[in-house]
């Protein structure tokens, strides 16, 4: 006998919707999956057979052919135990086969004992549902322990399944599985920074620099001495993001689903992520990829801030890698079961020390580092990385006044309000074309966005020749000016925004 059940897998971050189709026939016993499955769901056949047997429903030996279709698609993962179950259950007539079941979308990983084991990326199936045209008419069935983070779309019928016995009941008209109950809001995480702005002492150039870039999303290198605060500097960046929208809460916590870093308990993310990577991380780790392809730091810190402490010590291959994903603000990984695109629109942050000793240019401390080392050091950043990073900032040593400065800085809070209310007067701006913020603005709409008056025109020219930017820097010089004369509150980019970002191009002239 034939059955057919509904699933779903994962390509990428996305859904894919799966038939399940189970034949029983008499002959000798076997238990065959075909559909390109690897090895984790060729496995799913001993936790079937283990699962229903222990639920106490029949398992008779006969030749089961359980086919995953489209059979061209490769297949992996333990999330297709529940639909081979209930489509091996549907054939032998121990569930009807009737429009429950039809409508029905099975996605969940078996125990020995018949009870479900929380999967990843439930919220990417739940959304790829909703994307159907007979959504209103499907029915998602999940683990229980997955139904936090898929009741954050609305709209959708969904069950949380403890056990196999519980939905058979279900299936059988029985005994219905108890209704959802939506989760309120404090099972998001908390949106506030326990790291604030005014804990640091000094540094007002870098932060002025760091409320630009938050203002419109441009990447930014640190660069000075060790103890000088860059670090600590760029931990703070995400106190003062705005936070996300709705859309982009959703976008943020569905790529975590997929990768599986979601807390199982508080699952909805309510702040951008802050990604750091060690220097030791490899290639696939931050760009993406694998045998099968996931999601690597790129990804991981889209709608957020991508963090690289000491730059130079990350591989150089590693380093040139972040090229594309900088100026697409998405990475294409092409491997040979799949080609996968991640979203990667995230800010860029680096820090770097002078020197591999730090001390080169300070005045009381003796650079031991030869020529050469220097070169050798600072050559690890290419110029072409270099053109894609917006600010360069000095993070000068502090002196011991600043640090016992009684005075308090700004607070984070403070400063979030102006980077705030310069943010809606991009999207307000950009509302026409595809662009969101200053950082995403194309050079064709320079001269309908960024009008400069006629003496900021006069001085980028001349920074030009002298300093000898490329046309990749130039263009980030306007879109930062951009940036400063929105928090000026200003339409037309006057010559002191223009110097400003100019002088936020100091590197420049090391390449």
């Amino acid at each position: 006998m034939l059955a057919k059940v509904n699933s779903c897998t994962i390509i990428g971050i996305n859904g894919v919707p799966l038939d399940i189709e189970v034949d029983i026939t008499d002959g000798l016993p076997s238990f065959d999956i075909i559909g390109l499955p690897d090895a984790s769901v060729r496995e799913a056949k001993e936790r079937v057979r283990a699962a229903i047997r222990n639920s106490g429903f029949n398992f008779p030996y006969k030749r089961v052919t359980v086919n995953l279709a489209p059979a061209d698609l490769k297949k992996e993962g333990s999330s297709f135990d529940l639909a081979i179950a209930i489509g091996f259950l549907a054939a032998t007539g121990q569930v009807p086969q009737n429009e429950v079941l039809k409508n029905g979308v099975f996605v969940g990983e078996l125990s020995l004992d018949g009870s479900l084991r929380r999967i990843n990326g439930s919220l990417a199936i739940a959304l790829s549902m909703i994307a159907l045209p007979s959504h209103r008419d499907k029915t998602l069935y999940i683990p229980e322990a997955n139904t936090p983070e898929a009741t954050l779309i609305n709209n959708l019928k969904i069950n949380g399944v403890t056990t196999l016995t519980q939905l058979v009941k279900h299936l059988n008209n029985d005994q219905k599985l108890p209704a959802i109950q939506p989760l309120t809001g404090n099972h998001y995480f908390d949106s506030k920074s326990e790291l604030d702005f005014k804990e640091v002492k000094g540094q007002e150039t870098a932060k002025r620099a760091l409320e630009i870039a938050a203002a419109g999303a441009h990447n930014l290198l640190l660069y000075g001495p060790p103890g000088s605060g860059k670090t600590m500097l760029a931990r703070r960046i995400p106190s003062i993001l705005p936070s996300p929208s709705n859309d982009e809460r959703l976008e943020i916590t569905k790529i975590h689903s997929v990768a599986g870093l979601l807390n199982a308990s508080k699952p909805f993310l309510a702040r951008r992520p802050f990604r750091s990577p060690h220097h030791s991380a490899s290639l696939a780790g931050i760009i993406g990829g694998g045998k099968s392809p996931r999601p690597g730091e790129v990804t991981l810190a889209h709608l957020g801030v991508l963090f690289f402490d000491e730059m130079p010590e990350y591989n150089r291959e590693l380093l040139e890698a972040l090229r594309q994903p900088l100026e697409d603000r998405e990475v294409t990984v092409t491997r040979l079961t799949a080609t996968v695109t991640y979203p990667a629109d995230f800010m860029f942050i680096g820090s770097m020390n002078p020197c591999p000793c730090g001390n080169f240019g300070e005045p009381h401390l003796e650079c031991r580092c030869s020529h050469n080392q220097i070169l050798r050091y600072r050559n690890k950043l290419s110029g072409p990385l270099m053109d894609r990073i917006d600010l360069h900032v000095e993070v000068p040593a502090i002196k011991y006044e600043q640090l016992d400065g009684q005075i308090e800085g700004e607070s984070s809070e403070t400063i979030r309000s102006r980077v705030e209310k310069a943010r809606s007067i991009q999207r307000e701006r950009y509302q026409n074309i595809a662009a969101t913020t200053n950082a995403q603005l194309r050079s064709k709409y320079f001269k309908q966005h960024c009008p400069l008056a006629k003496d900021a025109r006069n001085l980028l020219h001349q920074a030009f020749q002298s300093i000898g930017l490329s046309m990749r820097a130039h263009d980030r010089i306007i879109r930062v000016a951009r940036t400063i004369a929105d928090l000026d509150r200003s339409a037309l980019i006057e010559l002191t925004h223009i110097a400003e970002a100019i002088q936020y191009r100091s590197l420049d002239r090391q390449h």
